[in-house]
């Protein structure tokens, strides 16, 4: 009886002196793993900028400019005439409304109300735009009354082409899920706009609708 006992005090020895050890290694590779992080993969704080700057920057990215304006140039009413379609090469269907295109908050940000048919249906729409002064960045919002999402893009104003060029994604009501669809707005002359909207099926992007608007 003794040996066993002996024997179960040597076992209980070892294991508490296998697991110091294994602690002990645990330990030294955590502490060498700290040591071999180098300053160069440290992230550097911002600097501080002071309040001048900051009420500079401030006020440049608050005050309209020339994005505004160019926004502001839209402002009236618009005859529209819609072209849409359902698929590649697909029948075309037309339909018509009338925009009513105003400024908001200031003279800041762009709010566009469409009324008309669809489809043989009443139709509403209602979009806003915004210019970023701080990157120049365009986004537009569109929500109407033939469903319940939002789209949402972005994208940038080419002054040489008089272009709005945007890129989002839309959700398929057909499956759930969302494909990518690109606008390209265009600024004809003083008072004719396009509008061109490619949608995505099977891989393969296509024109899907075209809205020709004339200003009252």
């Amino acid at each position: 009886m003794k040996k066993v006992l002996l024997s179960m005090a040597v076992l209980a020895l070892c294991l508490a002196s296998c697991k110091k050890e294994t602690k002990t290694e645990t330990e030294t590779d955590v502490t060498a793993k700290t040591d071999s992080v180098t300053p160069a993969e440290e992230v550097a704080p911002e600097k501080p900028m002071d309040s001048v700057a900051m009420q500079e920057a401030w006020k440049k990215y608050a005050t309209p400019g020339s994005g505004q304006k160019m926004m502001a140039d839209e402002v009236g009413t618009w005859n529209c005439e819609m072209t849409f379609w359902m698929e590649p090469n697909g029948k075309p269907e037309k339909s018509t409304s009338v925009a009513e295109i105003k400024m908001v908050l200031g003279g800041r940000y762009q709010e566009a109300t469409y009324k008309g048919t669809m489809m043989g249906q009443p139709f509403e729409g209602k979009s806003t735009m915004a210019y970023n002064n701080a990157n120049n960045e365009i986004t537009s919002t569109f929500i109407d009354n033939m469903g319940t999402g939002m789209m949402v893009s972005t994208g940038t104003y080419d002054e040489a082409t008089k272009a709005i060029n945007l890129r989002g994604e839309m959700v398929d009501c057909t499956t759930g899920k969302k494909r990518p669809y690109r606008e390209a707005y265009t600024m004809v002359d003083a008072n004719t706009r396009t509008m061109e909207m490619f949608d995505t099926k099977d891989g393969k992007e296509y024109k899907s609708m075209e809205i020709v608007m004339k200003r009252k």
